[in-house]
């Protein structure tokens, strides 16, 4: 094995310094690809886990008794009245043709909440959630404080446009 000053007789310092830099270079390359590598994975395993818990929700719980679930601790530990209200699209804004939409809505010191329970949510889910609070504003006049989105299951894109609406995404199981 050759010694440092061997090799930068044999190529000379410019060149000893310009490998050293070179490598260097490729190394941080590495650690960046490592690092992504890493948070790739990490959002896989994340995924995976969202759509097992999801499985697991539909199996052990319908939508409907987790709605329920909530309703009834919002109502008995907070004191919070939950109601399901109902209304007409006459103009198909939400679903592109008139129909009648559902939400739940809560109210608390005059601040209102629309509240959407799925145990999947994609991106049009949320779209259209967005466009039900418009609907529910225009027949109601009242402005809604926040939107709500509770679901063990939510898609990237969806979490993306939901920050983008300013839709507040409760999930996990």
């Amino acid at each position: 094995m050759r010694s440092l000053d061997t090799v930068a007789g044999l190529i000379g310092p410019e060149e000893v310094l310009r490998r050293l830099d070179r490598n260097e270079s490729e190394l941080v390359k590495l650690r960046e690809d490592m690092n992504k590598l890493r948070e790739d994975t990490n959002r896989g395993f994340e995924l995976i886990e969202r759509r097992v818990s999801a499985l697991g929700a539909g199996w052990g719980m319908t939508e409907e008794a987790f709605r329920e679930g909530i309703r009834g601790l919002l109502e008995m530990e907070l004191g919070l009245k939950v109601e399901r209200w109902v209304g007409v699209d006459s103009k198909g804004e939400v679903y592109g043709f008139p129909s009648q939409i559902e939400v739940d809505v809560t109210v608390h010191d005059g601040r209102i909440i629309l509240i959407e329970v799925s145990s999947h949510v994609r991106r049009s889910d949320v779209a259209a959630f967005k466009k039900k609070a418009i609907v529910y504003e225009k027949i109601t006049n009242n402005k809604p404080d926040r939107l709500l989105i509770v679901s063990p299951y939510v898609e990237e894109d969806a979490y993306k446009l939901a920050r983008e609406l300013g839709i507040e995404l409760y999930t996990k199981v």
